[in-house]
């Protein structure tokens, strides 16, 4: 298992990921009552918004995830989150999850929290690789994490179905070995 008790604050220089406060619920709530946001996650904004900010306030206290609230610098407020959770014992590996809402998308925010958040974990942790999901209609998604050293490992078919149609979800991972590599590149 991996400690992930102690919550860092990282900073970029266009985004700070640091843990969630309670001034910061208004703008989550705005990020997941965002129609884009709704889509991109495959979630619903038919949510109880009591238990929901319950859940937030304690995402700080949580020792086998991590959960950063993402803060556009520009403007000092969330922006979206960024979330390494899931444990996967037999490959020491965890799930990466990132949610932009809509003050923070098309300026490069999403690219920076990402970046920060995958260097911090192969820095400060054992993890031997992070893995993720994504919808096929979110390319501009995937190319931020082909971007950012993410590669191809399969396709679940018709994994979610949103307003009728079926979509499948793209699965994508980075070993800790890739990232050293993609490092040096870069």
């Amino acid at each position: 298992m991996i400690n992930l008790s102690y919550k860092p604050i990282l900073e970029g220089e266009k985004v700070i990921l640091r843990p969630f406060k309670d001034e910061d619920f208004p703008y989550m709530k705005e990020c997941l009552l965002d129609p884009e946001v709704i889509k991109l996650t495959g979630s619903s904004s038919d949510l109880n918004w009591e238990s929901t900010l319950e859940w937030y306030n304690t995402r700080n206290e949580q020792t086998d995830r991590l959960d950063l609230a993402i803060v556009d610098r520009s403007q000092a407020i969330l922006v979206g989150e960024a979330v390494v959770n899931l444990y996967d014992e037999d490959n020491h590996s965890m799930n990466f999850r990132i949610m932009i809402g809509p003050r923070g998308r098309n300026r490069g925010l999403g690219t920076e929290a990402t970046q920060l958040i995958v260097d911090f974990i192969f820095t400060n942790t054992t993890l031997h690789e992070l893995t993720l999901s994504v919808f096929d209609f979110n390319p501009r998604a995937k190319h931020v994490y082909e971007k950012v050293g993410f590669v191809f490992v399969s396709i679940d078919e018709n994994d979610l179905e949103y307003e009728g149609e079926w979509f499948d979800s793209i699965n994508m991972r980075m070993t800790k070995d890739n990232w050293l590599e993609h490092k040096d590149i870069h």
